[in-house]
């Protein structure tokens, strides 16, 4: 397992998958300087679901697993505020959490394993046609796909999970989840 690390987290009602972008408007003071320290470390922050709390205001409670965001755009819209456009990186298990004085929550988090590069399985055959469905549905332009991609098990159990209308808690179960064949496991069980 990789080592530890400190990461600040931006508590959302969201789940941020692996490979999934994420739209965010930044108006609280600790998330400017949280976005400005990303910007001149050059690192990401880390996404979890909020458990109790709300996404502004006092901190909340994080979920105990997240995604690791990383900047890929940003602008001030016309309200002014800054917008950011963010990419799911790295899973990690959250180990300790502090609250700076600004209100930034910050954690002690163990990086995941990177996902093996595993060929899906025939029993999930189903759900890259499923997958294959949806993104026809949305257009090409959403999520780009490589005729590749369809045969690997992480993938396609992230873009499953992204695209399939579940709720933020079972989003959290398959983020939790190590094996993507298992993933995938967990998703059949979702839509039967």
């Amino acid at each position: 397992m990789p080592s530890d690390e400190n990461l600040p987290l931006f508590p959302l009602h969201t789940v941020l998958l692996p490979g999934a972008a994420l739209s965010l408007r930044i108006f609280e003071r600790r998330y400017l300087d949280l976005v400005r320290d990303c910007g001149r470390s050059g690192r990401g922050f880390g996404v979890c679901l909020i458990l109790q709390g709300e996404e502004a205001g006092a901190p909340a409670t994080p979920a105990a697993f997240g995604t690791e965001a990383v900047i890929e755009d940003f602008d001030t819209g016309p309200d002014g505020l800054l917008t950011l456009r963010l990419r799911g990186k790295r899973r990690f298990h959250v180990q300790r959490t502090r609250i700076r004085d600004n209100g930034l929550v910050t954690a002690d988090v163990q990086w995941r394993a990177l996902d093996p590069d595993d060929v899906l399985r025939p029993e999930h055959g189903l759900l890259a046609t499923l997958l294959q469905t949806l993104l026809a549905q949305i257009g090409d332009a959403a999520i780009a796909v490589t005729p590749t991609q369809m045969d690997h098990a992480a993938w396609v159990g992230w873009r499953l999970a992204e695209l399939l209308p579940i709720t933020a808690a079972q989003r959290l179960s398959v983020l939790q989840e190590d094996d993507p064949h298992a993933r995938l496991d967990r998703l059949l069980s979702l839509i039967a």
